[in-house]
């Protein structure tokens, strides 16, 4: 179904006034244009199972339920909560939850069944709301999200870059990632004093390293703990300098230098009882 009227224009939905909460973050988008651009990035059919992460005003629920048989949502506000309830037809299912605890895989019908997440993520929460979903991929066929553009920017980051961190390792581990478009401020109501980006993950059918997913998260997490720290001095807990030159790695380096191949060198040899 075409999200655009005999005029070619997006159609209006009722938004309903609220006012944003900054304890949850909320900048609620309001551009046609930009709804657009993210429901043809989607590219939802009809028979998937969507799951929309913060539906706010609904301003991407709506027009995606012009594409797609059924749609979840997941909402924290209990004035949205109760504006979406009386909005919602019969092909939306709204769940009162906080995604940070939310099991996103107990939705799905079958083992077999995947899911395709979306969502504008509030600012304050999207980091550990990411590490959450990571730990569900193996229910997640794709993910579209809004975000901080520095946020992506630290995702996207390649090895030897000033944003390359503990985010940037453990989301390229986990996903394929594809930036699509940035989005200016104004597109949303109050607006943000950043930039946003929309950018799609792909859960890796394989990780591109072999290792253990639990002692990679450790050894990455406690070497950019304080990042200016060389990995002498930031994993000598476990390792001495000459091990970690055993496997081909300057001891002396700092942890931004390091790519996913060193990182898993290092998680295989991580002793188990600390995993």
């Amino acid at each position: 179904m075409s999200l655009y009227g005999a005029d070619d224009t997006l159609d209006v939905f009722p938004l309903m006034p609220h006012r944003p909460r900054k304890r949850f973050g909320q900048h609620f988008l309001h551009d046609p244009q930009i709804i657009s651009r993210i429901i043809e990035g989607i590219a939802p059919q009809p028979q998937q199972r969507l799951v929309e992460i913060g539906p706010g005003q609904g301003a991407l629920t709506f027009p995606l339920l012009q594409r797609v048989a059924h749609l979840d949502v997941v909402e924290i506000d209990r004035d949205l909560i109760a504006y979406l309830r009386q909005q919602a037809p019969e092909q939306l299912t709204l769940h009162a939850a906080d995604a940070l605890r939310f099991e996103f895989c107990g939705l799905c019908h079958s083992p077999q069944e995947r899911l395709r997440l979306i969502g504008n993520l509030p600012y304050n929460i999207s980091t550990p709301l990411l590490f959450h979903l990571l730990t569900q991929k193996t229910c997640i066929d794709d993910m579209h999200f809004m975000l901080q553009k520095e946020v992506v920017d630290r995702m996207l980051a390649p090895p030897g870059s000033k944003t390359y961190g503990r985010l940037s390792v453990m989301v390229q581990y986990h996903c394929a990632l594809t930036p699509l478009f940035d989005i200016g401020p104004g597109a949303f109501n109050p607006p943000p004093k950043v930039y946003s980006s929309v950018v799609r993950l792909v859960p890796h059918p394989r990780p591109p390293v072999n290792c253990d997913p639990n002692n990679l998260q450790t050894v990455v997490t406690h070497a950019f703990s304080q990042r200016r720290k060389t990995l002498r001095n930031a994993l000598r807990r476990w390792f001495s300098p000459e091990q970690i030159q055993a496997l081909g790695i300057d001891p002396g380096l700092r942890p931004e230098m390091l790519g996913l191949v060193e990182f898993a060198a290092l998680a295989n040899t991580l002793p188990v009882s600390t995993a």
